[in-house]
């Protein structure tokens, strides 16, 4: 059976993670049986990191503050999780799954396919979005 999305309800949560005025940084997407459903978001980063489970395949959608000494700006990025334990039909579904969110989530400085933990570090993702931002007037200083 096809993959479908509550486009609305996912739309409306990628939406509070992209406004400044939010405390919301961060928020998944699920799978209810075969629909692609919003699934839990928060401020807390290690709320987050306790989304992503060996037995599960899912996406996210972040918000990280990076800059430099000269400007500060959200940047945002699109992971894409395949847990250990997800069997070969799943893995080979996440492809076209992946671009039926993409309608929704439009927005983002980097993409990930992440299958180990230790990716979901909030210091790996800052550098990499940092190094995906342009100009960096701190790399004298490094």
């Amino acid at each position: 059976m096809a993959t479908k999305i509550d486009k609305e309800a996912c739309r409306e949560v990628y939406n509070l993670v992209r406004d400044d005025a939010s405390e919301v940084n961060w928020a998944t997407f699920k799978y209810d049986g075969t629909v692609i459903v919003p699934g839990k978001h928060g401020a807390d980063f290690g709320d987050f990191k306790d989304e992503f489970t060996d037995d599960c395949r899912m996406f996210a959608f972040v918000r990280i503050t990076t800059g430099d000494a000269m400007s500060k700006r959200a940047k945002f990025a699109f992971i894409t999780w395949i847990g250990e334990n997800v069997s070969g039909l799943q893995r080979a579904k996440i492809g076209p799954d992946k671009s039926l969110l993409k309608e929704v989530v439009q927005t983002f400085a980097k993409e990930f396919l992440i299958n180990d933990p230790r990716d979901l570090e909030e210091d790996f993702l800052r550098a990499e979005l940092k190094k995906a931002g342009g100009a960096n007037y701190d790399a004298q200083i490094q």
